[in-house]
């Protein structure tokens, strides 16, 4: 019986001591820096262009129609020596209208350009989260943290950090669609 208790013994610590390492390689607590896959992700410069395009378009709009009150201004200073005390009133009162008018418009617009930029912000997001719980499961990561610099983690091991990867397959799985 002793001759077997040695054996058995050894065995049941070599199994030890491979289930440990092994389970500890499986659950190692892993991490990405967000900031880093937004920067770096393909998709966020298509879509930034994209949306700076359209906030550019947008702003234009505002421009020109502040252009046009801007030199009805200076058209009414020239000429309202020659106009009547009736006839100022109407003036003052139609650009005053225009210029609130002009006002509410780009207050508008810089709302429409804030939601159009989240909108467009989380749709990135959106692509990245799910690679990233797609790359967790197929890699079988228990828990992948994201770190934003706002000191969620404050410390992690280099070798702990997937950004590089995930923003590797982030960015192949952009190209090829």
């Amino acid at each position: 019986m002793s001759k077997l208790s040695l054996p058995l013994a050894v065995l049941a610590i070599l199994i030890s001591i491979f289930s440990f390492f092994y389970l500890k390689s499986q659950s190692e607590l892993v991490y990405v820096d967000v900031n880093k896959l937004m920067d770096g992700y393909k998709r966020t410069k298509v879509v930034r262009a994209q949306f700076e395009e359209k906030a550019k378009t947008l702003n234009a709009n505002v421009d020109s129609l502040m252009t046009d009150w801007q030199k009805e201004l200076k058209s009414y200073e020239k000429e309202r020596s020659k106009m009547s005390a009736k006839e100022l009133e109407l003036k003052q009162e139609l650009l005053g209208n225009k210029q609130q008018q002009i006002n509410n418009y780009q207050q508008a617009i810089q709302k429409q350009i804030q939601e159009e930029d989240k909108k467009a912000t989380q749709t990135v997001i959106n692509d990245i989260n799910d690679y990233v719980k797609e790359y967790g499961k197929n890699q079988g990561y228990k828990i992948i943290f994201g770190a934003s610099g706002g000191g969620n983690i404050m410390y992690a091991d280099d070798v702990t950090d997937l950004t590089d990867d995930i923003l590797e397959g982030l960015n192949a799985e952009f190209e090829g669609k």
